[in-house]
Formats: C-alpha cells, sequence, structure tokens
C-alpha cells in the first residue's frame, strides 16, 4: 500500500486527513511541524507527501527546498491557506508537484493524490528517446548529446507526457489535465510558460529544435531533421 506522510500543524485537520487516507487504502504517518517532517521524509521513503505551507520551527517552502536538494521524484502536494499566487508559485519553483488551498474538499485531494500516485515511475525502468535527447523516466535522468540537463519535477512530468505522445499535436487543456493533474482554474497559460522554460534547457542550446508549437491548438515533439 502507498505510504504518505502528513505533514500538518493543526492537529484535527491532520487527523481528518489520516482517517480518509486510511479509509482510502494507504499507510499514513502525520508530522506537525518542519523540524520533525524533514527528518521524517529524509529518514525513509514516501510515496506522497502532503506538506503543509505555514509550519512551525521549519517553514513547509524550507522543509521543501531541503528535500528537493536530495529528492527529486517524490510527489509533494502543497497545503496551504493562503490565498497568494506568490506563494504557490514560490512553492512549484521549489519543485511541488501540486498544490490545494485549504479548505478543500476532500474528494479533490483524494482525486489528486491519486493522479500523482498513478504517474510515480514503476520499478522497470523505462527509456524515451527522440534523436539525441533520452529520458529514463525511473532515474528522472534527462539527456542530450550525452549532456546532463536539470529539470524541475513540473518541467520532467511535462518533457515525459510530450515523449510519450510524440509526433502528436496535444492541446493545451489536455497538458493541463494530463500534467497538472486537475483543472488548473481554466488558465492554459501555465502551459505555455513550461514549455518556454523546457525549449531553454532542451532546445535553445542546441542545432536542432525538437518541441513544435502548433498555433492555436497546443504543442507537439518530434525529430524535426534538417
Amino acid at each position: 500500500m502507498p505510504n504518505i506522510l502528513i505533514v500538518e500543524d493543526e492537529q484535527k485537520l491532520a487527523r481528518v486527513i489520516q482517517l480518509e487516507l486510511s479509509y482510502e487504502g494507504y499507510q499514513t504517518e502525520i508530522a506537525t511541524n518542519g523540524k520533525d517532517a524533514l527528518e521524517k521524509i529524509l529518514g525513509q521513503s514516501w510515496d506522497l507527501i502532503l506538506l503543509d505551507i505555514l509550519l512551525p520551527q521549519l517553514s513547509g517552502l524550507e522543509v521543501l527546498r531541503r528535500v528537493r536538494n536530495k529528492d527529486t521524484a517524490t510527489p509533494i502536494i502543497l497545503l496551504t491557506a493562503r490565498d497568494e499566487v506568490h506563494d504557490k508559485v514560490s512553492g512549484l519553483d521549489l519543485g511541488a508537484n501540486d498544490y490545494i488551498t485549504k479548505p478543500f474538499q476532500i474528494e479533490e485531494l483524494l482525486a489528486r493524490i491519486r493522479v500523482h500516485l498513478r504517474s510515480r515511475p514503476s520499478s522497470s525502468t523505462e527509456q524515451l528517446k527522440i534523436g539525441d535527447l533520452s529520458v529514463n523516466v525511473q532515474t528522472r535522468e534527462v539527456k542530450r548529446e550525452e549532456q546532463h540537463i536539470e529539470l524541475t519535477p513540473r518541467e520532467f512530468d511535462l518533457l515525459v507526457y510530450l515523449m510519450k505522445n510524440a509526433n502528436q499535436v496535444l492541446h493545451r487543456n489536455q497538458l493541463v489535465e494530463q500534467v497538472w493533474g486537475y483543472d488548473y482554474f481554466g488558465d492554459t497559460n501555465v502551459v505555455d510558460v513550461y514549455i518556454r522554460y523546457l525549449r531553454q534547457k532542451v532546445d535553445n542550446p542546441f542545432k536542432n529544435p525538437y518541441i513544435n508549437t502548433i498555433r492555436g491548438v497546443g504543442y507537439s515533439i518530434k525529430e524535426n531533421k534538417s
């Protein structure tokens, strides 16, 4: 059964989440402050982490930053009562896979958890390749012309989805649904932003670009032979 760490200092909320997750068949533990959370995260393996931003002793964003220095693969969903865009953007930039603003419906949280658990790489090694661009899904290693390319978790997930659907035209709404895992408030501009990030790392330093814009529709990735 997947094991999930709940990092939440509101003990009643943490207990409600734990009961709901246990009912769904997940194994859970709770940490109520940032210091304990960091010790638990780094001390054992987790399938997913629910991480509150406002925590005593060590903020959720600081926990996230330290975890991502050592672990870029474990899905992390931020829990926050803040409705400010800055906090959400900061969390995504630091490597969070998703966020949900409190108060939330438990059904929505469960749906997002299922999405991110499904997207985790399997135990078998999966290699994706287009031209000289290669991706190891298990180790999350990205190379082009034998050069290592560092991607954030969201950039990596977007690249993997593009490569799994190579040579196909992918609509922006489709990318939002499959990569972000839920309706991103109807704002598909986030796709354009992350495509730009990907191009800066995967295409621009090299001779032949692979990521193509389909005007008015979305994007595709394919080997453009010169």
